[in-house]
């Protein structure tokens, strides 16, 4: 018989989790999810994209703004739910979201936990400069990505791959081993593996000046920045007081002649110089303008040859 699943996430990446479970005719009682936030320029409220899934597939969806608060552990005990899964949900489980259900909570991470523990593993794992990562399944624990692993599969990151990309993949991958492990917890055939926490490395929330590209690094350096952080939030820098976001760049190896942040620029090439080198800027979007290539970008720009970037005064 198939368990009565609690289903908790939010962002885009829980989205393929959901639906391989409804595809596989699992029993989903019911959708939590954290409450509208406002979005855009008019700063209007906008549900999370698990909502508006689920919601499609007329699931009863819940928004509590605290999972904590007694309100929402009342509504909690009433479901009954025979096993919780989360996929980056945003918020931490108290012990008895934990303890409570028959079959636990399991939670589906894209790292090779116990490395990069946290908010943002794939945006770190690709400003560190890693080669490999992979998705992990998790039976939770009170820490932080600390529990036992129940499956975990590595993977290749491309050497251009960006963090949408690297994303995109492992939350379709990362759905179809939550399908795997579900099958083995309901059939006992799993085993689990304890963490060894002495390997742990973290991957902490993005703040903003995280994606400051600063032109002093080495180019490598930068363009791991702009990979690991592309399409969202943006990489970027400042030109003529407004930001600069930068989607796309690759590495140029040739000597900089210029000090670093100063452009050189020919009909549809805009370089920028490093501590150790050029970098080349493929896709942009300037502060008020549409994101486009960068030889649009140059049509329509005051840039001259020499003028610096990275400073937003």
């Amino acid at each position: 018989m198939k368990p009565k699943i609690l289903f908790m996430g939010t962002p885009e990446f829980a989205v393929p989790s959901l639906k391989i479970l409804l595809e596989q005719d699992h029993c989903v009682i019911g959708v939590v999810t954290q409450p509208d936030r406002p979005k855009g320029r008019g700063k209007q409220p906008a549900p999370p994209p698990l909502k508006v899934f689920a919601e499609a597939h007329r699931l009863p969806v819940l928004q509590p703004e605290r999972v904590r608060s007694p309100e929402f552990l009342e509504l909690f005990r009433q479901l009954t739910s025979d096993l919780v899964v989360v996929v980056a949900f945003g918020q931490i489980l108290p012990k008895e979201m934990l303890e409570r259900p028959r079959l636990g909570c399991i939670n589906v991470h894209p790292s090779l936990l116990p490395r990069y523990r946290g908010a943002a593993p794939l945006n770190w794992t690709i400003i560190r400069g890693e080669t490999h990562t992979g998705v992990t399944i998790m039976q939770m624990d009170e820490g932080m990505d600390s529990g036992d692993i129940l499956l975990q599969e590595k993977t290749e990151i491309g050497p251009c791959e960006t963090f949408g990309e690297l994303h995109d993949r492992l939350a379709v991958r990362g759905a179809q081993l939550l399908a795997e492990a579900i099958g083995m917890i309901v059939t006992g055939e799993f085993r689990r593996i304890p963490q060894d926490h002495a390997a742990a490395t973290f991957a902490p929330k993005l703040k903003k000046e995280d994606g400051v590209i600063r032109w002093e690094a080495d180019a490598q350096t930068i363009v791991r920045l702009i990979r690991g952080l592309s399409p969202a939030p943006g990489a970027h820098t400042f030109f003529d007081g407004k930001i600069l976001r930068i989607f796309q760049a690759v590495e140029i190896d040739t000597p900089s002649p210029t000090p670093p942040g100063a452009t050189s620029i020919s009909e549809n090439e805009l370089m920028v110089s490093t501590a150790n080198g050029m970098v080349s800027l493929l896709d942009v979007q300037l502060e008020g303008k549409k994101r486009m290539p960068v030889h649009e970008f140059l049509r329509g720009c005051r840039l001259k040859p020499g003028d610096r970037l990275g400073t937003a005064a």
